[in-house]
């Protein structure tokens, strides 16, 4: 290797070097020097991989790419959400720059492509038929194979009235499905609550700063009171912070830990009950899907780690992590999973996902098909219901 290609190597590597560094393989700790020895010998392999790019290609190339793709890849090995950041990625974050207001009414993670976790109702994404489980494969004639959730996001939102083009594939990949969407600006009703065959139903639209108030009020509305059950639909829910999923478990919970978080170095930091909690008593039935994430997932594992709820439907998407920025040299950065929350027995929420007490498979409706008249998760949350002790375990 000439002087020449080391000192390149040296010059477009330092981010890499910077981002192996947060993620722990040079950080490792003195006790356990293996890790570390690992990191360092990747990196070796890194130096002669970009070298001979450099020098035995066919032809001349642009570095800039070709390092943006190996960081890129490199972040996003880590979890659904984290992300390699250019900087005029990072720009537009310090700038709080979402390109609009509006948007689909899409939550997206990182599966293969961009993956639309969950999906508001009546949104724009759910009017043209886009469903929670659904693979993004282009935006606006990008390809999604290489874009983070954080970039996907920002690309699914603009200004009112404008429009983006979406290439969907279900479960063929062959057979894609290209959608023209207008951005819409999200309606301010996280709840609404009605009753199915005289049980109290509330349907969560989205958790924010509004949505615990608005779950008591629709309660109260329609009578839900003593202890009859409610249910609770959670499904395709993937908005919100912990706090907000927090705040909602204090409805139902008196008291004790209702989130844990975790992060590196094993600290944890807990969110508890306060005086006052607890104002509706009645047991719960949530139901949940692969779509059900963040906060919906924290607010659920809280009433069930305190035996106030049972879980109907499917797994959940294991989305319970914070991300933050963590700068990189030249105006880079890595959006990056710091912490992550657990179920009060300590088992990890994020990445794993909660198991329903009551498996009911959602069925896959393809594009152009009629739902099923029934819906089998809400009937068998009606009949758990009706039985003398419904959140019994």
């Amino acid at each position: 290797m000439t002087r020449t290609t080391r000192w390149l190597v040296f010059v477009i590597s330092t981010p890499l070097v910077f981002l192996v560094a947060v993620g722990g393989l040079i950080g490792a700790r003195a006790a356990a020097p293996e890790p570390a020895q690992q990191g360092f010998a990747h990196l070796r392999v890194f130096e002669d991989v970009v070298s001979l790019i450099v020098s035995s290609y066919v032809e001349e190339i642009d570095v800039d790419p070709v390092m943006d793709g190996a960081m890129r890849g490199l972040a996003d090995s880590l979890d659904a959400e984290s992300a390699y950041l250019t900087p005029s990625d990072v720009r537009a974050l310090d700038a709080g720059d979402t390109r609009g207001t509006a948007d689909i009414g899409v939550v997206v993670a990182r599966q293969f492509y961009l993956r639309a976790v969950g999906v508001r109702d009546e949104s724009p994404a759910a009017r043209v038929g886009l469903r929670s489980g659904d693979f993004i494969r282009m935006i606006d004639g990008t390809p999604t194979r290489d874009m983070s959730a954080w970039e996907g996001a920002r690309r699914l939102s603009g200004v009112p009235g404008s429009s983006v083009e979406l290439v969907v594939i279900r479960t063929n990949a062959a057979d894609p499905h290209r959608l023209r969407i207008t951005r819409e600006v999200a309606p301010a009703d996280p709840a609404s609550a009605t009753r199915a065959n005289g049980t109290p139903l509330v349907r969560v639209r989205s958790f924010g700063p509004a949505t615990a108030d608005d779950i008591r009020k629709d309660l109260g509305a329609i009578g839900a009171a003593g202890s009859a059950p409610v249910v609770i639909d959670l499904r395709g829910i993937a908005d919100g912070t912990a706090a907000a999923g927090v705040a909602a478990a204090r409805l139902f919970v008196t008291g004790g830990p209702l989130a844990t978080s975790a992060g590196r170095d094993g600290a944890r930091t807990v969110m508890a009950g306060e005086a006052g909690d607890g104002a509706l008593a009645m047991p719960v039935i949530l139901l949940v899907s692969n779509g059900t994430a963040h906060a919906a997932e924290i607010f659920a594992a809280a009433l069930r780690d305190h035996g106030r709820a049972r879980l109907v439907g499917e797994p959940t998407a294991g989305l319970a992590g914070e991300q933050k920025l963590f700068r990189l040299p030249g105006g880079h950065g890595l959006w990056m999973t710091h912490l992550r929350y657990l179920t009060a027995d300590g088992a990890l929420i994020h990445g794993q996902g909660l198991e329903p007490d009551e498996p009911v498979a959602i069925p896959i409706v393809e594009f152009g098909e009629t739902p099923p008249a029934a819906d089998a998760v809400l009937d068998r949350a009606l009949e758990l219901a009706r039985s003398p002790r419904p959140i019994a375990g």
